[in-house]
């Protein structure tokens, strides 16, 4: 239920998506009162929502301990990857290697975000407010979980720098008529990254009823393409985007459908000059999540970084010295520190992948194939790699 800002508060979130929506739950447990500032457009839509995140081992335990995590039908194991470059290039992960029950797990949106509105609503130390004046807000801390396009990180005229990947991620849902057996996929040709992430539902639309539900028959689509090739790919008919599909992905799935709408949207790499900072009228402040900072899909790990985010400063927070205030930016550099290493960690395997495919050169796919056929090979480098894409 929607609050008016009646009173002080110990931190002010602004953006009640699933990053900011689990910091406030975060903060409440320790404690602080929460003013979340949510000025989405509440309506409601007949279109299903496509959009799927995989979720590694650290983001599942963070919202198990908030209570918030999906039922099994709406979050798959993800059991093994393949991952299959330009021609004899491909490296494998299984959770059995790991000694873990998955790699990660692939989550409805929805139902994430349902859950988290509820625990929200039974939360007493967590007001949500509508889109008023922010003045009217008195918090020691601002925390801006936003995402990129973020106007408060505006309002606070943080330096944003953004580096176009001149590619649109292609999003859907399709069926297919053999079962993905929970391993998730990923092929890098021709400048494209084409990922199956594996599903056990469909998430059928209305206008796609009559397909049967078969767990192990769904995957979620993610296509980074050119520009033009985004476009005309949501121009193609049903039969003929599933089609394209099969031929980029070697038909390995056998058959498919699709089974739900299209979206596609641009592809950045960008950071935030600062997370942390003190404004005239706002005071102190953080940024958290894509508001911050955002990554190349093609690791799936853009959710885990925002999760990883408020996680940090929840912890932060709760280990202050007893004389710091919440608004020290001493303290809150602490976290900046240890998230834009993260960050950047992250961001140049991402970066470095998604540039290093982008090339056609025949020498440059040699090298990159050879290195793909080494890294499979190389033990205790990929088991480090696989920990680290975990979150342990």
């Amino acid at each position: 239920m929607t609050k008016l800002a009646n009173q002080c508060y110990d931190v002010c979130i602004h953006g009640a998506g699933i990053v900011g929506r689990t910091l406030a739950l975060l903060l409440a447990k320790d404690g602080l009162r929460v003013a979340l500032v949510d000025k989405s457009p509440q309506h409601s839509s007949d279109k299903k929502d496509v959009r799927a995140y995989a979720l590694n081992v650290a983001s599942k335990t963070l919202l198990e301990t908030l209570r918030v995590w999906p039922e099994a039908s709406q979050a798959t194991p993800v059991l093994g990857m393949q991952v299959h470059g330009d021609t004899s290039g491909a490296v494998n992960f299984h959770s059995s290697e790991q000694g873990a029950q998955a790699l990660a797990w692939i989550v409805d949106v929805p139902s994430l975000e349902a859950n988290l509105a509820q625990a929200i609503q039974y939360q007493p130390m967590v007001d949500v407010i509508g889109a008023i004046d922010d003045a009217k807000i008195q918090a020691d801390l601002t925390v801006v979980c936003e995402g990129k396009h973020s106007a408060t990180r505006e309002q606070l005229a943080v330096e944003f720098e953004v580096t176009p990947y001149h590619q649109h991620a292609v999003a859907a849902r399709l069926s297919t008529s053999l079962s993905h057996a929970g391993i998730a996929k990923q092929w890098f040709k021709n400048g494209e990254i084409l990922a199956f992430l594996p599903l056990s539902q469909g998430g059928k639309t209305a206008s796609h009823e009559n397909l049967e539900q078969t767990d192990g028959n769904y995957v979620a689509l993610v296509w980074s393409v050119n520009p033009a090739q985004a476009q005309a790919l949501l121009a193609l008919d049903e039969p003929a985007f599933a089609l394209a599909v099969g031929e980029a992905s070697c038909d390995d799935l056998g058959e498919m459908q699709l089974c739900s709408e299209r979206v596609a949207w641009p592809l950045q790499l960008s950071s935030a000059r600062y997370w942390v900072g003190q404004h005239a009228s706002l005071g102190a402040w953080v940024l958290a999540g894509d508001a911050a900072h955002t990554v190349h899909p093609l690791s799936g790990q853009g959710l885990n970084l925002g999760l990883g985010d408020v996680n940090e400063l929840a912890k932060v927070l709760r280990q202050r010295e007893s004389w710091r205030r919440l608004s020290d930016l001493k303290l809150l550099k602490r976290y900046e520190r240890v998230r834009k290493w993260e960050f950047l960690t992250v961001s140049s395997v991402t970066d470095g992948l998604q540039q290093l495919f982008a090339r056609p050169e025949s020498p440059v796919e040699m090298v990159r194939n050879w290195g793909m056929q080494r890294f499979e090979k190389s033990g205790l480098v990929k088991r480090w790699i696989a920990k680290r894409a975990m979150g342990l």
